[in-house]
């Protein structure tokens, strides 16, 4: 699997480093398979910083190792349980079991508009889900110990 992730510098060594804001699966740091999605990332926070330069960071993985011999939770779609798991994290309120990786769709901006007016309390959870369903969703995998760090494979990186 080739997973990307979006910086303002180039990660050959990635690391858990302590978010000042609450995502869809917690601490960790942050995979896609979407390539877009990853350059969209890199360009905004690169701006957000002033200080970089938009970079596009390429990885490798063998997700059937990895997955077998690290703890993980899977959402194989945003179904209910990704739903609350992904509210929950939002909201700076989960207190369940601590995975090594977690796999699942991503909530970019457009998606986390529909997420925020479902913990708001204007969409209830069927509606929610009905709206998710609409969406083109793609997927992370975010590593959230250093346990899953090992499997993970720098391939290069490329400004963008």
């Amino acid at each position: 699997m080739i997973l990307y992730h979006g910086s303002n510098v180039i990660v050959d060594k990635p690391k858990l480093i302590k978010q000042n804001r609450y995502l869809d699966f917690g601490f960790g740091f942050y995979t896609t398979t979407n390539r877009d999605q990853a350059v969209n990332f890199a360009q905004k926070v690169t701006d957000r910083r002033k200080t970089g330069e938009a970079t596009l960071n390429v990885y490798s993985i063998n997700e059937n190792i990895a997955f077998k011999e690290c703890s993980l939770l899977c959402f194989d779609e945003p179904d209910e349980a990704w739903l609350d798991f992904v509210a929950a994290n939002r909201q700076g309120e989960y207190q369940g079991k601590q995975y090594d990786l977690i796999y699942g769709a991503v909530a970019n901006d457009d998606v986390y508009r529909t997420i925020a007016l479902y913990m708001t309390g204007v969409l209830d959870k069927e509606q929610t889900l009905t709206a998710l369903k609409i969406r083109k969703l793609f997927n992370q995998l975010v590593f959230a110990t250093e346990k899953g760090f090992p499997y993970l494979h720098f391939e290069g990186r490329e400004l963008v």
